[in-house]
């Protein structure tokens, strides 16, 4: 490994996130590779700024190209499953990036580097875990609904969305639902130290599992009628990604008043080395 060539390029990244990021370099870490991916938020795709390490992935919006961003994301890869998603027709490419506190689908330009991100992060994941023992995390986060897929409460099927009647994500299965339809809140506490917003179905179940009218803490995805489990139990993260206190990377930006973004073009990823250092063949143009 070129020490002096990844030195250089992690303070880059530290300094293209500026104050609004967290210092990065620390011994052994190594940057295996960068690129531009299109995130599903909640509103609509978007693309956002990735970074992978030998031990965390780390993520933030683009406010310049290769120059500036903001809202840094550090997740352990421990704590990170990977699922593929099959290509719809509309979004192509794409596969989930599932973690304790949140999980998100994110979209490659081609099928050749979403397999390249795949195959990178799931080495790095295998290589963290066999080195340092470090435990991988059992449950995941839900995905969640995007706002354009629910016209209407998809929990009592009835109340149409408008301007005053406003979507809510229940933070147990990820769906949409409308206020009445969560009205109660539960604690999950690998995704937030508060109770967060539920719906009726996963309060109910949720509480029957806490009694122990199921027998048992967790629940299955058959108790959740087809919906993604959420009780997390895995290790705890290196530090926290957007937990489900947030609604959404949207809403982030719209209280900062920044959008970014606007003319990013998905350019081809640059992977410099494996998990251990050693140089990738396929290194292409990025921070050198």
């Amino acid at each position: 490994m070129n020490s002096e060539a990844n030195a250089r390029r992690i303070a880059m990244v530290e300094a293209c996130f500026g104050t609004s990021g967290q210092p990065l370099a620390i011994p052994m870490r190594v940057l295996v590779g960068e690129g531009v991916l299109t995130k599903m938020c909640r509103k609509k795709p978007k693309p956002r700024q990735f970074f992978l390490f030998n031990d965390i992935l780390v993520y933030g919006n683009i406010l310049i190209n290769k120059k500036k961003y903001n809202k840094q994301h550090i997740i352990a890869l421990e704590a990170i499953k990977l699922e593929n998603l099959d290509d719809d027709g509309v979004q192509r490419n794409g596969w989930l990036m599932c973690t304790p506190t949140k999980s998100f689908a994110v979209y490659a330009a081609t099928a050749t580097e979403k397999s390249e991100w795949m195959a990178h992060i799931n080495k790095c994941i295998g290589d963290l875990i066999k080195k340092s023992g470090k435990t991988p995390s059992r449950e995941h986060a839900a995905v969640w609904v995007p706002d354009s897929e629910a016209p209407v409460c998809m929990h009592c099927k009835k109340s149409q969305f408008n301007v005053l009647n406003r979507r809510h994500h229940c933070r147990k299965c990820g769906l949409v639902v409308c206020g009445p339809c969560s009205n109660k809140k539960f604690m999950l506490p690998h995704q937030s130290t508060k109770p967060l917003r539920v719906c009726l179905t996963c309060y109910d179940l949720l509480s029957r599992a806490r009694t122990g009218t199921h027998g048992d803490q967790s629940l299955s995805r058959s108790q959740l009628n087809g919906r993604p489990n959420t009780v997390a139990d895995g290790s705890r993260l290196y530090q926290q990604d957007s937990s489900g206190e947030d609604d959404s990377d949207d809403e982030d930006e719209q209280r900062s008043g920044q959008t970014g973004d606007a003319s990013v073009s998905l350019e081809e990823p640059t992977f410099y080395a494996d998990s251990t250092g050693t140089q990738d063949k396929s290194n292409k143009t990025g921070h050198q």
